[in-house]
């Protein structure tokens, strides 16, 4: 592939099919410059950032028009009409499908599996587009997002009033205010994760993921973000409306998600660090499950921070306003399960502890003599699986390295040959593939990098090198590996200091919608062709992208032209283009944008 040169180089080479395919491709972008809105919620015409970005100039070898781009130029249903998708009713604009209130309420309450993933049929899934609000307005850049939100994305008080003395949010005029607080971090965020970094790396690069449970609305994981640290921000949908869709209005990575009867979509050995701040887990009960649970989503040598009850009782008790011997025992409980998983404890001062797991397995006979081992060596196949009262043995892992130098050097788990198939040359050569990939992504939507996409997602994340290649302090990337992908490799995009999550993209995501900004479907729908509708795919994607918000489809020319036809009665605006190496290559690129839309509106940015 030739590199772009001087304006000048090749101009008197140019044919005239080479003109008028620049003159198509600028016209493309001219047109969705053009969108426009009107009312409160008025977005950021993100189409004329690609108009201002997009160089028309230059002619490089690179083809962008591909020989399968007429929707209707095929023999594979050339003369179906295109279906038209609804608006769903404006009482779902918030519908989360595995996580609807009303069919949770039909779950057992015990052990919090009511609050758990409950997708509904087949049968009984919604067909429509979800609506934005009206009035919904592209969220503030980062870092301006971490404390403010448009009140029209997100119009819930109930925290403000609830939450009001804890400083975790405030209400101002047309926005949410974030103000940094917390129930166990008054002085703010800033102040509690430097008593935190007192015991733990949080300054060297050494712990780089974190898993947040019961997050509130995830200032804990946002203040992370300034000593280049992600967390995994987990609450369920419960009675403190949309914590987690505040989360991610903010730009901070979280998902609907609970410690009940099934074990968390992660794999073994994931974390460097976990966390809770009065999450209001119980953690000593069921024979200390949750905790064995957590264990297990450790990295050896990673870390376990408690704050609040019961850390700590005798000089806090009052002010819980619980009977001391309730909270003697719960701490007892919490020490003795510890204990036996060979955690050390590191630090305890006011209403916080440190534990720390053992860094080698080996070294743990206690735990391996009174405790009960998890059968199972395969303790990544973690989907829809429930949790058992055992301990998982740890994985073979290297000495810890920092980020970013762990971002591109060949994890243990391959150097290992845990991941059977991938070897160290195999590792580096899609390092190398998916940086000239994402190079050619940019070269058609210069906007990638400049902070406008804040909460990236890839749905299909093989080894985590697409998330590799953009890493930005401007974004951060939702890897998602898909439970029948040919490979577990989720546990190699940790040990590089990303984030993922396992999932099926039969069913619905768990956020709220309208929570990213760009989609990366690479492979996706050849994956599922045997597994479940295009169209339920493609109708999640539109939930959970924001308006105006992109997708990136690659895959092969004849599964992409299906695409583009079902997106077309999405109010999506497509333009399908060849692989960087040239029309030769099957294997094509579609580029979407979502048109800006909200409830009750007929209308669309576009028309």
């Amino acid at each position: 592939m030739a590199t772009k040169g001087n304006p000048g180089d090749n101009r008197n080479n140019r044919s005239p099919i080479s003109v008028f395919i620049i003159v198509g491709l600028c016209g493309f972008f001219y047109i969705l410059g053009l969108w426009q809105r009107s009312g409160f919620g008025k977005g950021d015409s993100i189409a004329v950032e690609i108009t201002k970005h997009t160089d028309c100039s230059v002619l490089s070898d690179l083809n962008y028009e591909t020989h399968h781009d007429d929707d209707f130029g095929t023999s594979d249903g050339s003369d179906i009409q295109v279906k038209e998708f609804k608006p769903c009713d404006d009482r779902y604009i918030d519908f989360t499908p595995c996580h609807d209130q009303m069919r949770a309420m039909k779950f057992p309450r015990e052990n919090m599996a009511y609050r758990e993933r409950h997708c509904f049929p087949d049968e009984d899934k919604l067909r429509c587009l979800i609506p934005a609000p009206r009035g919904y307005a592209t969220p503030f850049p980062w870092p301006m997002s971490r404390d403010y939100v448009p009140y029209a994305n997100a119009p819930y008080k109930s925290l403000t009033v609830e939450k009001a003395v804890q400083n975790w949010i405030q209400y101002e005029g047309n926005v949410f205010r974030f103000p940094g607080g917390g129930t166990q971090f008054p002085n703010g965020a800033d102040a509690y994760i430097d008593e935190l970094a007192s015991a733990i790396p949080l300054d060297n690069g050494m712990v780089r993921t974190v898993l947040d449970t019961g997050c509130g609305v995830a200032s804990f994981g946002a203040y992370l973000f300034k000593k280049n640290v992600i967390a995994m921000s987990i609450a369920p949908r419960d009675s403190h409306e949309a914590q987690v869709q505040f989360a991610l209005e903010r730009g901070v990575p979280a998902i609907i998600g609970v410690l009940g009867t099934v074990m968390l979509p992660f794999p073994s050995g994931a974390f460097d660090m976990a966390h809770c701040s009065r999450c209001l887990i119980q953690w000593g009960s069921n024979d200390g499950i949750y905790m064995k649970e957590v264990d297990r989503v450790l990295r050896p040598g990673g870390y376990w921070v408690l704050s609040g009850p019961p850390i700590n009782w005798r000089m806090h008790f009052r002010a819980w306003q619980r009977p001391e011997y309730e909270l003697e025992e719960e701490q007892r409980k919490i020490e003795e399960i510890a204990k036996l998983l060979c955690w050390e404890k590191k630090y305890e001062k006011g209403e916080t502890a440190i534990w720390r797991k053992q860094l080698q397995s080996g070294d743990c006979t206690e735990r391996e003599t009174q405790t009960t081992m998890c059968a199972t060596t395969y303790s990544d196949d973690v989907w829809y699986k429930k949790m058992e009262s055992c301990v998982t043995p740890s994985k073979p892992t290297g000495p810890w390295k920092p980020f970013l130098e762990r971002l591109n050097a060949a994890p243990s788990r391959i150097t290992s040959g845990f991941v059977p198939g991938v070897s160290v040359e195999a590792f580096e050569e899609d390092n190398r593939l998916w940086k000239k990939h994402v190079n050619a992504y940019k070269r058609i939507n210069k906007i990638i990098s400049t902070g406008r996409y804040r909460n990236i997602m890839d749905m299909n994340a093989g080894l985590g090198s697409f998330a590799a290649a953009l890493e930005s302090p401007k974004l951060w990337v939702m890897n998602v590996v898909p439970t029948i992908a040919e490979k577990a490799n989720l546990g190699v995009i940790f040990e590089r200091g990303l984030i993922g999550i396992y999932h099926d993209w039969c069913e619905g995501f768990s956020t709220y919608p309208r929570t990213y900004d760009l989609i990366h479907a690479n492979g996706v729908f050849s994956l599922y062709k045997n597994g479940c509708d295009a169209e339920d795919i493609l109708l999640e994607m539109d939930r959970i992208l924001r308006p105006e918000g992109a997708v990136i489809f690659r895959d092969q020319a004849d599964v992409l032209v299906k695409v583009k036809r079902i997106v077309k009665g999405m109010r999506w605006n497509t333009k399908m283009v060849d692989h960087e190496d040239g029309p030769m290559v099957s294997e094509k690129m579609l580029f979407a944008v979502k048109q800006y839309w909200v409830a009750g509106d007929n209308t669309t940015s576009s028309e």
